[in-house]
């Protein structure tokens, strides 16, 4: 088995990867199971930056092969807002709830809902530096709906479905959305090259 970082510590995040490498010969493991209890840093201003400094943050201290993402959420309305700030929009206590709650608050009477999530994913490993984006087109809801999933998935409706992506089952979501675009890019990469 091939032991692969993924520099996170949301755990939906990882049960969604684990479960579209089952069966591969790739051993996706978690911060804590190599030992890392660090706050990893997220200061840049991009996706792409996050997501790279949190993944060299990680070869660098634990030598180990790792990749990052980095998710915003990004409206039209909102001028790309919240971005790359999106899991703190509502406050620093990263919580779902409050971040909805401005994101409405803030497309009150706004007809144009257009959003778009995106994922940029960053590998490390010895040979170098990779990097997948997933992008999903959509639109936020006036109202929350659905029970499954996280973030923002409550008020965020995929183009050319009439759920949410709370609404959707795990692998349905994981079919259309923005990680699991990024993720099966990767995943492809992984999986059809000479190691």
């Amino acid at each position: 088995m091939k032991k692969i970082c993924f520099a996170t510590n949301n755990q939906h995040k990882l049960d969604e990867v684990r479960k579209q490498l089952a069966g591969s010969e790739f051993d996706i493991v978690s911060l804590k199971e190599i030992g890392c209890f660090d706050e990893l840093p997220e200061t840049q201003d991009t996706l792409e930056g996050n997501s790279l400094q949190k993944a060299d943050f990680v070869f660098r201290k634990f030598g180990t092969a790792c990749f990052a993402d980095d998710t915003g959420l990004e409206v039209a309305a909102l001028n790309g807002a919240p971005g790359v700030h999106s899991a703190y929009y509502g406050g620093e206590q990263r919580s779902s709830d409050a971040n909805i709650q401005l994101l409405l608050d803030n497309l009150h009477n706004e007809k144009n809902r257009a959003a778009q999530f995106r994922t940029i994913i960053t590998f490390i490993e010895p040979a170098g530096i990779h990097t997948f984006e997933g992008i999903v087109r959509g639109e936020i809801l006036t109202e929350k709906k659905g029970s499954q999933g996280f973030g923002y998935d409550r008020v965020f409706q995929p183009e050319g479905y009439n759920r949410s992506f709370a609404e959707m089952s795990i692998d349905e979501k994981n079919n259309l959305s923005h990680r699991g675009r990024a993720v099966a890019k990767f995943i492809s990469f992984l999986l059809n090259r000479n190691w």
